[in-house]
């Protein structure tokens, strides 16, 4: 459990969370992540007309390709911005989906609302995993599936989230690589569930530019890192930013001038008991 214990420290924290998420532009920044979006989507093999919900739904990155895919989507995340973002997106390719301001742990849904209900490395994040384990069960319907892909701690990311850390005082929160642990993951959602694949797969990351531009972008437009950076001094910051471009340098495949690193997430599919 979080040894954040009082309902005012939740809400420090949780307005925290929305601050750090609104930071940079997560909606910039996840266009690079929009084809591991699409393989993630495309393994589940969602029908037409059927009812998903994408929880942490950022900029729509997970929601549009299955509303592309005629599915009935709606997503939800705690950044008011990129809710916004994502209705923009779907107003602007006329899709079928709505996107909403709302939080992992008390989703505003009905029980057995939806058919699918997904998260790809956002729901991870929120600071009461056991309670987003009940809320991504309850809204689900009977014999529906929970799909989400969460970084494992010994994969790329999360190598870079341990990398901040040590620059970076702990939140309080659990380690959000605890839902990238099949063990973990078992304890959590098993008991409501009827069946539970977990599979490690990889995540490519694909840049037009060398480890050191990586690296900026992060800082300038991924909200936990912009956050980070700015938490800290100068010398600091560039100690920081010199072992950030040596992880990212260390797994580059793409040569000098493009950037091509994979990191490993894991798989989980479950079906609603």
């Amino acid at each position: 459990m979080s040894s954040i214990t009082t309902t005012k420290e939740l809400d420090v924290l949780k307005a925290r969370l929305k601050t750090t998420w609104m930071a940079g532009d997560y909606d910039r920044f996840s266009r690079y992540m929009e084809q591991g979006a699409r393989i993630f989507y495309e393994q589940l093999d969602v029908p037409a007309g059927c009812q998903l919900l994408d929880v942490a739904c950022g900029s729509g990155q997970v929601a549009l390709w299955a509303a592309r895919d005629g599915v009935n989507v709606t997503g939800v995340d705690l950044a008011p911005n990129l809710v916004q973002r994502a209705n923009a997106r779907a107003h602007a390719e006329g899709l079928k989906a709505r996107f909403l301001e709302g939080d992992a742990e008390s989703l505003p849904f009905e029980d057995g609302d939806f058919d699918v209900v997904t998260s790809l490395v956002g729901a991870m994040f929120a600071p009461w995993p056991e309670l987003v384990a009940r809320e991504l069960l309850r809204v689900c319907s009977p014999g529906g599936t929970i799909a989400m892909g969460n970084w494992t701690r010994e994969g790329f990311i999360g190598q870079m989230f341990e990398t901040f850390a040590r620059f970076i005082a702990p939140s309080g929160m659990p380690a959000p690589v605890l839902w990238g642990d099949e063990t973990v993951v078992r304890e959590r959602l098993g008991h409501g569930v009827s069946d539970l694949a977990m599979t490690r797969r990889q995540y490519s990351f694909t840049y037009p530019f060398p480890p050191a531009e990586v690296v900026e972008f992060f800082r300038h437009y991924y909200g936990p890192a912009h956050c980070a950076f700015a938490a800290l001094n100068e010398t600091d910051a560039r100690k920081l930013r010199d072992e950030l471009e040596t992880l990212w340098s260390a797994h580059n495949r793409g040569g000098d001038e493009l950037t091509v690193v994979s990191s490993e997430y894991l798989e989980v599919i479950a079906v609603k008991a």
